[in-house]
């Protein structure tokens, strides 16, 4: 009897499906460079973190960078010697060393040019302040003062002040300023521009001139000496300063017996009088009035 032979199945070709989705996965490019990239990442990232867990090892890491810092810092070329002030006066200079924050020498990386600057720019006698570290270890600070144009009489004293109305500083007695003109009251340092114009109306005043007064934090009055006042309006006072100036010139006004001329109205300017020229001014009418009758 023949034997009948049996076939084998043959093997299929075709990848199985685990297989399959493993090559799937091979040929994308994002998962090809997270094999190569990211697996190696998250092992050193695990090693570094277990390694720097430990306290010991933390400390001494930052003993050592804090050490290298140092070392590099007070190198010789970072280091600042001198302090240079260039633009001041001599009591001015002497302020800015005194609010000098830091102890020379000392590095360029532990001062704060800007906050040294402010400090500086803070002072009342400083304009403007400029601070940089020039080549040798000197620390520059260019300096422009502010200019006194008027002593400020006040309550609590005399002072220096500017254009601005910015009190610089104080002095002891009128005569340490006597180049500079007085003006008082309140308000007056917030009027300053217009006191100097003002001022320089009445220079033909200028042997008699005492200072300006602010009244009422709105307007002027001239103090000339033997008491004398010259009351100016709100607006416009040089042109009405110079009308008075052209009378006294003209009539001798100013050097009558007069206590006031009030130009606050400038359509009818009034005259004061002293009280002893009022006096004699009444015996006089009274003597005309009687030799009438």
């Amino acid at each position: 009897m023949q034997q009948v032979k049996r076939l084998e199945p043959k093997a299929d070709p075709a990848p199985s499906r685990w297989s399959y989705r493993y090559q799937r996965l091979m040929l994308t490019p994002l998962f090809r460079k997270l094999l190569r990239v990211g697996v190696p990442f998250c092992l050193t990232f695990g090693l570094a973190t277990a390694y720097f867990s430990d306290p010991a090892r933390q400390e001494a890491i930052v003993l050592a960078v804090a050490d290298i810092r140092e070392r590099i810092e007070t190198r010789p070329e970072f280091m600042v010697n001198l302090l240079a002030v260039e633009g001041a006066s001599a009591t001015v200079e002497e302020d800015i060393r005194e609010i000098f924050p830091h102890d020379l020498p000392a590095s360029s990386f532990d001062i704060d040019l800007d906050a040294v600057r402010i400090s500086i720019a803070g002072l009342p006698a400083v304009a403007s302040a400029s601070v940089r570290v020039r080549q040798g270890g000197v620390l520059v600070a260019h300096v422009e003062e502010r200019q006194p144009v008027a002593v400020w009489r006040s309550r609590e004293g005399l002072g220096v002040v500017d254009i601005e109305g910015v009190v610089i500083g104080d002095i002891a007695q009128r005569a340490d300023r006597a180049d500079l003109p007085v003006i008082a009251g309140k308000g007056a340092t917030e009027a300053v521009p217009e006191a100097l114009a003002i001022l320089q109306a009445a220079s033909p005043l200028r042997a008699r001139l005492r200072g300006l007064v602010r009244m009422g934090e709105r307007r002027w009055d001239v103090v000339l000496d033997r008491g004398q006042r010259i009351l100016l309006p709100e607006t416009d006072p040089v042109r009405a300063l110079e009308r008075v100036i052209v009378l006294a010139e003209v009539q001798d006004m100013l050097e009558r017996d007069l206590a006031a001329v009030d130009m606050r109205l400038a359509s009818r300017p009034t005259i004061r009088m002293n009280e002893n020229a009022v006096s004699e001014w009444w015996r006089v009418t009274k003597m005309t009035v009687g030799a009438e009758e």
